[in-house]
């Protein structure tokens, strides 16, 4: 699906400590990669959160080279720490399009575009306009809390875009039963995390850790990229 030797921009991986307004984070293999990832982050935490952080570090490890951006909002959190909600869709989606076009001007090979959740969704609405290699969503965020009945799964049905998505069978923005009920393209791959949250998260009692799930998750995304 996205083979083909990848050339990046020759430039250092940033330390998700470091993290500047307007700067990218770049997690590369060793000895190059097939494929280039652009990782969005999710509506509340940034691109150098935990969960970005330690996802985008597992795919690197697995010959997947991950590029991660902020949108307008987040990125000024950084100049004064306050919270902000997301920029309007629109302004996401022109974000997500800009920061596709300069990628593609620098990378000959495959581009992949995804992220969690909220960045995951973004993604997914500009897929197919984009003719993305693969779309990747981490917790696709299928309804609002509590807002089944008003479910983000209109353009899934049509999507040509081939897209692996990454869910925890409790997540409460789309369980696995929710989910099933839905019309989706057979371009989407569902991959059910057991007893996991929208974070991936399991619970306890499900014996497994969410340091097992993330790395099912990454192992998964890394195999799908490498079709």
């Amino acid at each position: 699906m996205v083979k083909g030797q990848m050339q990046g921009i020759d430039r250092d991986q940033l330390p998700h400590t470091s993290a500047q307004v307007g700067e990218w984070l770049w997690s590369r293999p060793q000895g190059g990669a097939e494929v280039c990832l652009i990782l969005a982050h999710g509506a509340g935490a940034a691109m150098d959160s935990p969960f970005m952080q330690g996802m985008a570090e597992r795919l690197a490890t697995r010959g997947v080279a991950v590029l991660r951006f902020e949108f307008a909002y987040m990125a000024a959190r950084r100049v004064d720490g306050r919270k902000r909600p997301p920029n309007p869709q629109a302004q996401l989606l022109e974000a997500w399009r800009q920061v596709y076009a300069q990628v593609r001007q620098e990378f000959s090979g495959p581009v992949a575009i995804g992220g969690k959740s909220m960045g995951g969704r973004m993604a997914s609405l500009l897929a197919d306009e984009l003719g993305s290699a693969a779309l990747v969503c981490l917790g696709y965020p299928f309804h609002a809390i509590g807002k089944v009945d008003k479910p983000r799964v209109a353009h899934l049905a049509d999507l040509q875009t081939p897209t692996l998505m990454v869910q925890g069978e409790r997540d409460a923005m789309g369980d696995r039963l929710t989910v099933a009920g839905y019309k989706l393209s057979v371009m989407i791959e569902l991959l059910w995390l057991t007893a996991a949250d929208h974070d991936l998260k399991p619970l306890k009692a499900s014996g497994f850790t969410h340091e097992q799930h993330l790395d099912s998750a990454a192992d998964a995304v890394a195999a799908f990229l490498s079709r």
